[in-house]
């Protein structure tokens, strides 16, 4: 059984000519963990099972405190058998990197931000299948060499039929690589982003959600068969001790949103029911239309029978829109 939405309003989908191409990626950055024991260090830093990750996948991976609150979300991917690349908001890098570096102690690995050698480039729509060619993994998180360059394909999630790649490899070569296509917006990426529910943490929302408040388990970022990572048990104990309160939906509405900003319910205006965790503009393919916002926000379940409104109880209303994926039935009665 899945629960469904109280209330829906389908945004219109922005013409397919805006999600057909490549941007080089300056949202995101890239953390490296490199040595005979990164694989070991990372399983017992992470909520994901990073000594079963192989080259040809890349995974969710959520870096939580103590409390079981999220540091940071990764998508992990592992180019050699002692090289790891874990996919992360720019603005959390530098703390996440001195955090993890704090624990490596005697392992043999090395923590480093890679991003002054290394790049990502976001490649969308029917122009991406044409230049990637072969090299477009044939499902969801598969990752192949790019057979033109140094670098790696990651296939993310389709988004409303749209599909989405990443590349990652050298700098040297991003520009080469991004010119292959026509040129997008880079917001074009963020929008898709924000629509694929897959939650990403940034500077503004670090260590405000367990995993489960935003997803984060629903897409297969985390693993309750590895054992203990920082924040395990409290993870563990959302998961299976009664039912969670708190989900994360997609949300529209006409006014900007950004990471961090409150929602508040007409159930209860005196509080927040709720937090933005990612938002974007959604692309103008219309002249003149009015503009439009979409975020990935966090919300109390008790608050999906009335309407919501952002950064006050009188702020501007907002819609429900619709998750590419079911959210249990069992958590609605939180």
């Amino acid at each position: 059984m899945i629960m469904s939405p109280m209330q829906a309003s389908p945004i219109p989908f922005p013409d397919s000519s805006v999600f057909n191409g490549a941007v080089l990626l300056t949202g995101l950055g890239i953390v490296g963990a490199t040595g005979p024991d990164a694989a070991a260090f990372l399983h017992g830093q992470l909520s994901q099972d990073m000594n079963g990750l192989s080259s040809t996948e890349a995974r969710p991976a959520a870096y939580c405190s103590a409390k079981g609150r999220m540091l940071a979300s990764f998508v992990a991917m592992r180019p050699e058998a002692d090289t790891f690349w874990l996919l992360a908001d720019a603005g959390v890098l530098p703390a996440v990197v001195k955090r993890l570096s704090m624990f490596v102690l005697r392992s043999k690995v090395k923590v480093a931000d890679a991003g002054a050698d290394m790049a990502l480039v976001g490649l969308l729509g029917a122009a991406a299948e044409q230049a990637l060619g072969e090299s477009v993994p044939a499902q969801a998180w598969g990752v192949v060499p790019h057979p033109s360059s140094s670098g790696w394909v990651l296939r993310l999630p389709d988004v409303q039929g749209v599909t989405r790649c990443l590349w990652v490899g050298p700098r040297s070569q991003a520009e080469q690589v991004a010119a292959a296509v026509e040129a997008i917006q880079e917001s074009a990426w963020n929008w898709l982003d924000v629509m694929s529910g897959v939650a990403r943490i940034e500077a503004a929302t670090v260590e405000q959600f367990v995993p489960q408040m935003i997803n984060f388990e629903l897409v297969g970022g985390v693993n309750f068969k590895k054992g203990c990572y920082p924040g395990q048990e409290v993870v563990a104990r959302s998961q299976y001790r009664g039912t969670l309160k708190r989900r994360a939906f997609l949300l529209h509405g006409p006014a900007p949103m950004q990471a961090g900003q409150e929602v508040f319910s007409e159930n209860d205006p005196t509080q927040p029911a709720g937090m933005v965790a990612n938002a974007a503009p959604v692309p103008v393919t219309v002249e003149g239309a009015a503009p439009h916002y979409s975020a990935l926000v966090e919300l109390k379940l008790q608050a999906l029978d009335a309407p919501w409104h952002l950064g006050s109880a009188d702020g501007p209303l907002l819609s429900l829109g619709t998750l590419p994926y079911e959210i249990p039935s069992g958590d609605a009665a939180g």
